[in-house]
């Protein structure tokens, strides 16, 4: 893990440009590279949720439209200029001095790669140097990853919500980190080409305490060892438990926002958990209601035989048994849908709560 820098260069450009985007995110993208400058002095590193076990052919499409190289790094490559690095599926892309990390440490917010996680990385490592900027997408990975980015210095860009395909990554943003910027995506790279010319400022003063604990959930995305690396210290031990592997969850604290990491590494928001354990809550449900109706199946199958055979008031009470259990399946159905509405996909917000 490399030591975090403390001291900037002098006169450092801002040149560590690193950007988060999920559903509606690629055509954000393709917007975006289109309108660089093939002279950009800066490196972009992307992170785009995509499936695990696809093959992305991002980084062609970029190069195709954009000035600028656009793929997916080795591990240890060199970090150049004028360079889009973009995460490969099912790996997190973290940054270290002079180079990237490609890895496979644990999920964040049920995703790898993780926009939080090359986030914190820059920041740790960059400071004042980053510029964020979150773009479409659902729920709120980027959002602890920016409010890193800025507290360490950085400068943080959300794209417009109104502008995106998808607003719920945004938004969320916007309520925990007070962005720099707001920008549709058609204003994104003149703003990117301004920032760049400004030199950054030096780090802000930021506790030991806090970085340490920036260094460790870095160290958890490369390495998966959070149990050995304190991370139970580091926040309060909580009676919930990981949708993923069910280890123990601690509560961290980020300015307003609340995240949760289990002693395996696997981290969440708020939203995200809500959604995970909804989901988990719902298969259960599920589960339920079709062994009810397989059990209205097989008790009305059974009233049939005795009705065939003359036994109708043994029959008759088979049937109501079967019409019961439908009842109870029923019951099951109307509770996966009420139990929809708590899912973490519906966005609450202080705005919300009176």
């Amino acid at each position: 893990m490399p030591k975090h820098n403390t001291a900037e260069k002098q006169n450092s450009q801002r040149d560590i440009i690193v950007i988060g985007s999920s559903a509606g995110g690629v055509k954000a993208l393709l917007e975006f590279v289109k309108h660089l400058p093939s002279a950009f002095p800066a490196s972009i590193f992307i992170v785009q949720h995509v499936a695990p076990h696809t093959e992305s052919i991002l980084p062609e499409i970029i190069t195709m439209l954009s000035p600028l190289e656009a793929k997916h790094p080795k591990d240890g490559e060199k970090i150049k200029p004028g360079t889009i690095y973009i995460a490969p599926p099912d790996h997190h892309m973290l940054l270290e001095e002079g180079k990237i990390t490609i890895t496979k440490g644990p999920k964040e917010n049920r995703f790898r790669p993780s926009i939080d996680a090359l986030f914190r990385s820059a920041a740790y490592v960059y400071g004042p140097r980053v510029i964020g900027a979150v773009l479409s997408g659902y729920l709120d990975d980027g959002t602890s990853g920016l409010w890193s980015v800025q507290r360490l210095g950085g400068k943080a860009i959300v794209q417009d919500p109104h502008d995106a395909a998808f607003p719920d990554m945004p938004s969320n943003a916007l309520e925990f980190v007070k962005a720099d910027h707001i920008v549709p995506i058609a204003e994104l790279a003149a703003l990117l080409v301004s920032l760049t010319t400004e030199v950054a400022p030096g780090p802000p003063k930021v506790s030991e305490e806090d970085m340490e604990r920036l260094k460790i959930e870095i160290t958890i995305a490369r390495q998966d060892n959070a149990f050995e690396m304190g991370i139970i210290k580091m926040g309060e031990l909580t009676p919930f438990t990981c949708p993923d592997c069910h280890g123990a969850l601690t509560k961290l604290i980020e300015g307003n926002l609340i995240r949760f990491r289990c002693h395996t590494g696997h981290a969440y928001t708020i939203s995200t958990l809500l959604a995970e354990v909804t989901e988990s809550v719902e298969s259960i449900l599920y589960q339920a209601m079709r062994g009810l109706e397989e059990t209205k199946m097989l008790l009305h199958n059974m009233g049939d035989h005795f009705q065939e055979t003359g036994q109708e008031e043994v029959a008759k009470l088979f049937f109501q048994k079967a019409k019961d259990a439908g009842k109870q399946a029923r019951v099951v159905h109307d509770s996966i849908f009420q139990h929809e509405l708590l899912s973490g996909d519906m966005q609450f917000r202080k705005k919300d709560i009176k």
